[in-house]
């Protein structure tokens, strides 16, 4: 039934690793579930049945056509570093925002205020790699409380210098239970990162539908 779909690997299985799988158990697309703690994902795919299957990161890499990197913005870094030969030719989705805590119970950006997470990572990518920045423009909440809504899906947002691989990710957002909506290449990617002014943590503070959506873009 899904076999002409490309193969998902969700690596990291914190809040946002977490509720991107489960939504595409949801949107019943397969799913690897892999994390530096195997016994994470054995809970998981425990937990959203047989759609979610269990792996070491290595082996989730290798296996997969699509791999989300639900993890911290430096460990992205790290981990296109330590795996550049296992991610040759596949596509990458970096969903991360460039953050930390600050003392003030909020949040800054760990890098330039001009720089993007999606700008950055793109100079690091391994051969013939293909990067989208993706299902990371709404809040943790949002990405759970707002998949599957109806009559009008909510959007997210994506950015990929591989116009060639938009097919795959609007696929990949429609079965996380979300309308895509594009909006350029990766230098547009600081438009959709934490602060930004399609974020919801940005100016655009809050979720949105395909025609408030194109109107901003």
């Amino acid at each position: 039934m899904n076999s002409n779909k490309s193969k998902v690997a969700v690596i990291g299985l914190g809040n946002i690793g977490n509720a991107v799988a489960k939504n595409l158990v949801k949107g019943n697309r397969p799913v690897i579930v892999a994390d530096r703690r195997i016994e994470r994902a054995n809970k998981l795919s425990e937990k959203l049945g047989g759609l979610a299957q269990p792996m070491e990161i290595p082996s989730a890499i290798k296996e997969a056509d699509i791999v989300v990197f639900a993890v911290w913005f430096d460990a992205i870094r790290e981990l296109l570093n330590k795996y550049a030969t296992e991610l040759q030719g596949k596509i990458i989705v970096d969903p991360s925002n460039p953050i930390a805590p600050d003392d003030k119970g909020g949040f800054k950006k760990v890098i330039g205020k001009e720089q993007s997470a999606g700008e950055i990572l793109s100079a690091l990518l391994p051969k013939d790699a293909k990067l989208a920045k993706a299902l990371g423009s709404l809040s943790l909440s949002s990405l759970t409380g707002a998949a599957f809504q109806k009559p009008q899906p909510a959007v997210l947002f994506y950015a990929t210098d591989d116009t060639g691989i938009n097919g795959e990710i609007e696929q990949l957002i429609r079965d996380s239970g979300f309308e895509p909506v594009g909006v350029g290449g990766i230098s547009q990617s600081i438009r959709i990162e934490v602060f930004g002014d399609l974020h919801e943590f940005g100016a655009l503070g809050k979720t949105v539908t395909t025609p408030e959506a194109k109107e901003r873009v």
